[in-house]
Parts: structure tokens; C-alpha cells; sequence
């Protein structure tokens, strides 16, 4: 569904109080190097401002960014080069457009592509060479019905999932008057991750080729009975006989799905398919790292499965992922970044020579147990919130509202979803209508 977004202003928002000098210089890390060369998105939509939502509101949303901008410093600077963040204070842009559709023409879509259009600019936009992008862009979104949706785009290399869920909540709270914590947001980890002389490698060469212009991103509920089913199905996994998370469940439902997808398009029995997880590496660490130091601190667990075996062996895929996903904790990654191996397989896992035996590749981020529903600017908590990242086969796993059940947001190509709401395990386990959130009281 198209909307009609009238953009009435956009301005740019610096910081309340100048960075101090001896912090105007933001170090990047080889995972930061690494990152896709993408802004990190998310839209969060109110109900409640309704008709209130006026100057005073607006002018009291961009007074609390620029003070929130004085604890996240690096978000208002500019690259440099490769390796560094000059923060110099230049700010972020603050863009407000009026919506001519009610905030329930986009939550009652099962279709998610229209998030994209309440986002500041497009995730994948390299139209500005590095040194003049801007870091942090925010768009306020009013519907004709006075709900509003915040869409929020971060670069990528400084703000992973984790670092988005945290500016977004200190933005709020300082808009509702509350104090800051900032220890810890702003932390030199060169020293974990040493930044490297890429040599022209560039991971954008990957994400370029899942950036497709038939792409379609759907939302799938799954409930929590349903989840706990699943689990049940799956019964335990790995060696230690645990119980598989909900994550990990749903995951190797969705990677069920695009295996029997990929095995209908390929007839080699040698091929394997990928099953990548994105790994906070925060909590992992040894010891651990502040959950709001910025920066992309992600690792990938890749799993594989044989084109060849059966694609609906959910405890295999489970446990596969599983162990994948547990491998990536303290001293493996210390000596896997000790020794600089790290940036050699990111390498060889994108050569033309590996490619080969690829038959299929399935994305997964989880947003769950973040508390992005709880950000609240002061006049109540979200509606919905979503993202729209427009990578393809990607899987997006947000927690319902109620913090029981939990939504995919999935990108596929409009034939490979076409499948995937057919199969049978998607069928039996999601809801495709998410009835339970989309009754928009404005």
C-alpha cells in the first residue's frame, strides 16, 4: 500500500552541549568495518497523541534529541574515514511530514512495505559520499487521524539492534524529564577488535545483492500456545538435551521453510543451506561489555544443512542452530580476533569459490526481550513498532506488545513468498492477520 508522505520541514538537531575535545574522535572496530553499509531503521507508532500533537510537542521532541545527542556524541559527527567518527557536533536531521492515510491503513496490512516511506531517507542510500552522511536521522510521521509514527535511521557500523533500542529509550526519556545513564555508551573497543587495512573488501558487495526491487516484506504472528507447541514438537536439543529457546524454535521453522523453498529451485545434492543468526556480543564477552556501548558489536553464527536431507527435521535444525549460536561466547572470540583470522573467513565466506556449494541463504536478527515497547516520549507507550530494513531473506523477530507472543517481519522475493505462506509448517504455527495489535484508538 502507498501513502502519500508530505514532507513539511526538515532541520538539522545538534547536540545541547558541545563535545568535549578530548572525545572528538570515535574509533572504529574491525566488526564496525564489517558492517553492511546501511542505515539501521526502526518506525514506532502512537496512538495517543491524537489531536494534541502540536508545535509545543514537536518543538519538545527536537529540544530532548539535542540532549540526548550530548550523550550519544558520535550520532551527531561525521566519518572521517574508515577508521574514524570525527565529532564535530554537525548534528542530525529532524524531518516532520504529514501522512494523508489514518495510523490504521498501515496497521491493518500484513504487508510491511510501506514503512520505508515513514523512514527519513532509505536504509541503502550511498547517494552522499561517507565523510558527508549523516549518522542519525529521525522522521516525525502525523496521520490524518493525529497518530504518529517515529521512524529512526541510525548507520548501521555504529548502531546495531541493541544501540538502536537504546538511544531510541534515552531520547524518551529524557523527553519525559527522566535522568541519563550514559557510562558506558561511548567505549574504545579497538582493542577487542582491532580495525584493519581492508585492502577494497567491502561486505557492501553482499548486501548489494539482496537489495531487489521485487522485494515484499510481510509481518507473521506467531502466538504464545503456538510457540510452546512448537518447542514441545521440537522436544530437546544438543548435547545438554536443553529445551530450545523460543528464538530458536521459530528459527528453525523459518529456516525450514526456506530450505524447502531453495530445494525446489536446485537439483545438486551438494549444496548446503545457510542458516546465519546475528549475535550480540555484548553479554558474551569476557568481561562483559555495557548493552549500550555503541557500535555494531554483532558476529554471525552460520549454520548449514544439506540441500539433500529433509527439510522438516525441526530438532535437527534446532540443534544445528543451536550449537552454532553457543559456540560464540568469551574465549572463542578472543582468539578468533587475536590472531586477525576473523576478517579471513568473512572473506572466504563471500569468495566465488564458496558460492558454489551455496544453495540458499536465510538471515535472522532477534529484536525479542528488548523493551522498545516501553518507549514512551510522554504521552503513552507504542501501538506497534516494526523496521524495514529491504534485505532479502531476511527475518526480523519482534516481540508482541503483550511480551508473550512473537511477529517475523520476513523479506523475500514476491515468488519465494508466495511459497512461504504455503508451507505447511508456516500455515499450521503463525497467524498472518495480527488482529490483536492493529486496533488503532485515535
Amino acid at each position: 500500500m502507498a501513502l502519500n508522505v508530505n514532507i513539511l520541514y526538515r532541520e538539522t538537531i545538534k547536540p545541547s552541549s558541545p563535545t568535549p575535545y578530548e572525545h572528538t574522535t570515535y574509533k572504529l572496530t574491525l566488526l564496525d568495518q564489517l558492517c553492511p553499509p546501511m542505515y539501521a531503521p526502526v518506525v514506532l507508532f502512537y496512538s495517543e497523541p491524537g489531536k494534541e500533537f502540536n508545535k509545543n510537542v514537536d518543538d519538545h521532541l527536537k529540544t530532548s534529541l539535542s540532549k540526548a545527542l550530548s550523550h550519544f556524541y558520535p550520532f551527531a559527527g561525521r566519518f572521517k574515514d574508515s577508521f574514524t567518527i570525527d565529532c564535530n557536533d554537525r548534528g542530525a536531521s529532524y524531518t516532520r511530514a504529514q501522512v494523508d492515510k489514518d495510523l490504521s491503513s498501515v496497521l491493518n496490512q500484513q504487508d510491511a512495505n510501506s514503512l520505508q516511506q515513514l523512514l527519513p531517507c532509505n536504509p541503502h542510500d550511498r547517494s552522499a559520499d561517507l565523510c558527508n552522511r549523516v549518522i542519525l536521522a529521525v522522521q516525525v510521521n502525523i496521520f490524518t487521524c493525529g497518530g504518529v509514527a517515529i521512524g529512526i535511521c541510525i548507520w548501521h557500523s555504529v548502531a546495531d539492534a541493541s544501540v538502536l533500542v537504546s538511544f531510541v529509550r534515552t531520547w524518551a526519556a529524557v523527553a519525559r524529564g527522566g535522568s541519563i545513564d550514559s557510562d558506558g555508551v561511548v567505549v574504545d573497543c579497538t582493542s577487542l577488535f582491532p580495525p584493519q587495512d581492508l585492502g577494497g573488501f567491502s561486505t557492501g558487495q553482499y548486501s548489494d545483492r539482496d537489495v531487489l526491487p521485487n522485494l515484499v516484506t510481510k509481518r507473521f504472528f506467531f502466538e504464545a500456545s503456538k510457540i510452546t507447541a512448537l518447542r514441545e514438537k521440537i522436544g530437546s536439543v544438543g548435547p545438554s538435551a536443553d529445551r530450545p529457546t523460543r528464538v530458536e524454535s521459530l528459527s528453525a521453522l523459518i529456516w525450514s521453510a526456506a530450505i524447502a523453498i531453495a530445494q525446489e529451485k536446485h537439483e545438486s545434492p551438494y549444496k548446503v543451506h545457510l542458516g546465519i543468526h546475528t549475535v550480540d556480543l555484548r553479554k558474551r564477552m569476557n568481561p562483559p561489555l555495557s548493552e549500550q556501548c555503541i557500535g555494531f558489536i554483532n558476529q554471525l553464527a552460520v549454520s548449514q544443512w544439506p540441500l539433500s536431507m529433509n527439510s522438516s527435521e525441526y530438532s535437527g535444525l534446532a540443534g544445528t542452530l543451536s550449537q552454532s549460536l553457543r559456540i560464540i561466547k568469551g574465549e572463542y572470540l578472543r582468539k578468533l580476533h587475536a590472531d586477525g583470522s576473523y576478517l579471513e573467513r568473512i572473506k572466504h565466506a563471500g569468495d566465488e569459490q564458496a558460492m558454489k556449494y551455496i544453495g540458499g541463504v536465510i538471515t535472522i536478527s532477534s529484536w525479542c526481550r528488548f523493551p522498545l515497547y516501553e518507549t514512551d516520549f510522554g504521552w503513552g507507550k507504542p501501538t506497534w513498532l516494526g523496521t524495514a530494513m529491504g534485505l532479502n531473506n531476511l527475518v526480523i523477530f519482534i516481540d508482541s506488545k503483550d511480551g508473550e507472543g512473537i511477529e517475523a517481519l520476513v523479506t523475500l522475493s514476491k515468488e519465494d513468498m508466495a511459497k512461504f505462506e504455503r508451507n505447511p509448517g508456516i500455515v499450521k504455527y503463525a497467524t498472518f492477520f495480527s488482529a490483536h495489535i492493529l486496533t488503532s484508538k485515535v
